[in-house]
């Protein structure tokens, strides 16, 4: 009886493995492959200067999106101070890229290098301080909130309204340790034309209205952070 108790247990043993092996074939074969990204490349010409990429811009997102290896930021802020209708753009984030979700650039660091015609944009507390391009934290979660933003061990795909903000965050984590290679800036929203549009404007009683909930925003509330002092 006791010999017979052993089989049993033997074959039950042999049947889980076997439906555990099967599991996992199976959600392997399930899973697709990730086709490999090229490396990042600046374009020519004024999309250069801005730092927007050569393979991978707003023509072409739509085929790199929703990678498990991958985080997606839209730059912008959801109201604006500076004047983008100014240069074709909108001061309101009017709508996104589905997956992108919205971290503010003018709150991670000072901006400037802004065209004329839009002025001034958010001049508030920030995480870092740029000067000669060295960038001092602010706060003693500054890193720590970059890092968890931008994590260093996916690929980093950023967005803004016409590149210039995306191009400016690279460059700041680029300086601050991050991996070149993994950051691709795609360009503008504003020129934007595939089937992953989210729209956030729409006309309610013949005026503009902003659906902001639509947004995956991630805020900084800088009153619930420690200062760090030189003194």
């Amino acid at each position: 009886m006791k010999k017979n108790t052993t089989y049993i247990v033997i074959i039950l043993l042999l049947i889980v493995s076997l439906c555990v092996s099967l599991f996992f074939n199976i959600n392997h074969e399930c899973t697709p492959a990730l086709s490999d990204l090229p490396k990042p490349e600046v374009s020519e010409g004024l999309r250069g200067t801005f730092g927007i990429d050569k393979n991978i811009n707003e023509e072409t997102i739509d085929n790199y999106l929703e990678r498990s290896d991958s985080v997606y930021r839209d730059m912008r802020m959801l109201v604006d101070p500076g004047n983008y209708e100014a240069i074709g753009g909108d001061s309101y984030l009017s709508g996104f890229v589905k997956g992108f979700e919205v971290v503010p650039y003018p709150y991670l660091v000072n901006v400037s290098g802004l065209p004329e015609e839009v002025g001034d944009t958010y001049t508030g507390e920030t995480l870092f301080t740029e000067k000669d391009g060295q960038y001092t934290a602010n706060y003693e979660e500054s890193m720590r909130i970059l890092e968890y933003l931008f994590p260093k061990d996916k690929t980093i795909f950023l967005m803004c309204g016409g590149g210039g903000y995306a191009g400016m965050t690279k460059n700041m984590l680029v300086a601050l340790g991050w991996d070149e290679d993994k950051i691709y800036n795609v360009g503008g929203y504003w020129y934007y034309n595939g089937n992953n549009n989210v729209a956030v404007k729409r006309s309610y009683n013949d005026e503009a209205t902003y659906d902001f909930w639509k947004v995956a925003y991630h805020d900084i509330d800088f009153t619930t952070l420690h200062e760090i002092n030189d003194d």
